[in-house]
């Protein structure tokens, strides 16, 4: 049985000022396509500490931010979770150290280092997602799309996605777990659990007492 592996990256431009969702799904499906394996994974990584990858579905209307509205109801919330960076001394990232550093590696000026809130929001959501490649299908349910998430919104800048795809070029025979019967995942009480115990005689009697209230006919 043959074992593939094939790189890619793909190379995306942010626009900043608001964070940008890229939707890398056809890129993706074509990569995972062109590399000939059948039967494996898919894993798609962010390059950087400010961006996230994220699989949710398309929510196809669109607002005047260029946003899919799910994809601004989950902006909204993290920015209940974590503030936009929009004053000096918010965060406690970046300190001084840090901002020369971003000198030293010729950062146009402190303002690049302000995107605390980039870092964290990365932090909830992670950098990579992985799906299971099935005879040469992603395997992403009926409305799943790809995402990549740039949430740095400091500027506007270029940035690189990461997609790995690993498997095999050959079948893997019947995928069906116990012949695909339903799986009962919920609590089976023992015998010992579910024993008589003298304290239910007065919630028993409570109710049977009810009961015959209700048809007591009225006066």
């Amino acid at each position: 049985m043959e074992f593939k592996v094939v790189q890619k990256e793909l190379e995306l431009k942010s626009r900043g000022w608001i964070p940008t969702f890229h939707d890398v799904t056809r890129e993706v499906l074509e990569i995972v396509r062109e590399s000939g394996v059948k039967n494996g994974t898919v894993c798609v990584t962010s390059h950087h500490t400010t961006c996230s990858v994220m699989v949710q579905e398309a929510s196809h209307d669109i607002d005047s931010f260029d946003l899919e509205y799910l994809q601004h109801d989950l902006l909204d919330i993290m920015r209940k979770l974590i503030p936009d960076f929009r004053e000096e001394g918010q965060y406690r990232h970046p300190g001084p150290i840090h901002a020369q550093f971003g000198r030293y590696v010729n950062e146009p000026g402190n303002y690049t280092s302000c995107n605390t809130d980039g870092h964290l929001r990365s932090v909830f959501f992670g950098r990579s997602e992985t799906l299971t490649i099935k005879d040469g299908e992603v395997d992403g349910g009926e409305f799943a799309h790809i995402y990549f998430i740039d949430w740095d919104q400091v500027r506007a800048r270029r940035r690189q996605l990461n997609v790995t795809v690993m498997g095999t070029t050959e079948d893997v025979g019947d995928r069906k777990y116990r012949n695909g019967e339903v799986l009962n995942t919920l609590r089976q009480y023992t015998d010992e659990e579910k024993a008589y115990k003298e304290e239910f005689d007065y919630q028993l009697d409570h109710r049977t007492t009810f009961e015959q209230m209700k048809n007591v006919p009225k006066i």
